[in-house]
């Protein structure tokens, strides 16, 4: 693998970072110090922006991540997974007066979860901590969680400008917005994106649409020409989205069959986000990029955590033959 990755170009992810702390619950949890027994708690690398750049970073591809750590024990171990993993840290900023931050997720058996999530460094990175040398060395720049990238939505639209004007190819992945409000200069920053990530709640709370389809119509009037977006479909597997004159192709993916069964979904968004980015950097057509991407992400459900099960090129690529694409 290390041979093919040396001929793709890199990808540079630019978000948070955070450790998820995964409680495995029964639907119901009771307060007033019952002390309840669940059957396991996770701790592993959490936050869409580094999920994304672990997968795609075990598909092969060079991958660096700029980002901010604190200086305490969560920040060291997600310093220790991202090498292990073989993502490029070389960019990510410790700040010792933040602590790392972290999502405690509450799951249930049917994969519903909550999030609880302390900040800490999640936020502060910043347009300045991507270099001119970060964007000559690289090939795709990507940016996760969008609407907790505080620090970067001022900066944001001339950051993917710099991108462009260097030859890059850009992504972005809103994910949710934990003030509903949907907004955060993200309309503006969406004429210089080429690819666009996101489910249905995520697409038309941004768009204002009433539906999925007429959400993606509104995003793609508004990306470049050429433009994609991925509409993250959860167990429907996904659709990938351009427009062709006056009207609207897609492309959809269903889930792959899998003999072993769902763990959780706690970033598989993000690991079929890798998935996609991936098959473009490789110059797959749209039909395969959108399977492989949904095989990427359908594998991650079957380990904890995000980076748990995610898959290599070899295993995404077989599962991606038994995908369905219409």
């Amino acid at each position: 693998m290390a041979a093919a990755a040396a001929s793709v170009g890199r990808l540079l992810v630019v978000g948070e970072l955070c450790v998820d702390l995964i409680i495995e619950v029964d639907d119901e949890i009771r307060f007033g110090q019952h002390e309840q027994i669940v059957p396991q708690t996770t701790l592993t690398m959490g936050s869409s922006s580094a999920i994304t750049a672990c997968g795609a970073a075990a598909l092969g591809i060079p991958t660096r991540l700029i980002s901010v750590r604190g200086d305490d024990t969560f920040g060291r171990f997600l310093d220790a997974e991202l090498t292990e993993r073989r993502v490029d840290t070389a960019g990510v900023r410790v700040d010792d007066s933040l602590p790392t931050g972290a999502s405690t997720h509450l799951t249930r058996p049917s994969g519903d979860r909550a999030i609880l999530t302390s900040m800490g460094s999640i936020g502060t990175v910043r347009s300045a901590d991507v270099t001119a040398a970060d964007l000559a060395s690289a090939a795709h720049l990507h940016v996760g969680s969008y609407f907790l990238q505080h620090a970067l939505h001022a900066d944001a639209p001339s950051l993917f400008r710099a991108a462009r004007l260097a030859g890059l190819t850009t992504s972005l992945d809103g994910n949710f917005d934990p003030a509903e409000e949907w907004d955060s200069g993200i309309l503006g920053l969406l004429p210089h994106v080429d690819v666009f990530f996101g489910n249905e709640e995520e697409l038309t709370g941004i768009t204002g649409a009433a539906d999925i389809d007429a959400a993606v119509e509104r995003l793609l009037d508004i990306m470049p020409a050429d433009a994609v977006v991925v509409a993250k479909l959860g167990a429907d597997g996904a659709v990938a989205a351009r427009r062709a004159g006056g009207t609207v192709e897609r492309v959809r993916a269903g889930v792959p069959p899998l003999d072993s069964q769902l763990v959780d979904t706690v970033g598989a968004g993000d690991t079929l986000a890798a998935g996609f980015l991936t098959a473009r950097l490789l110059g797959m057509a749209e039909d395969a990029a959108i399977a492989f991407a949904v095989a990427c992400g359908t594998a991650s459900t079957r380990g904890a955590g995000g980076v748990g099960a995610q898959p290599d090129r070899a295993t995404a690529t077989a599962l991606a033959a038994q995908i369905a694409v219409d």
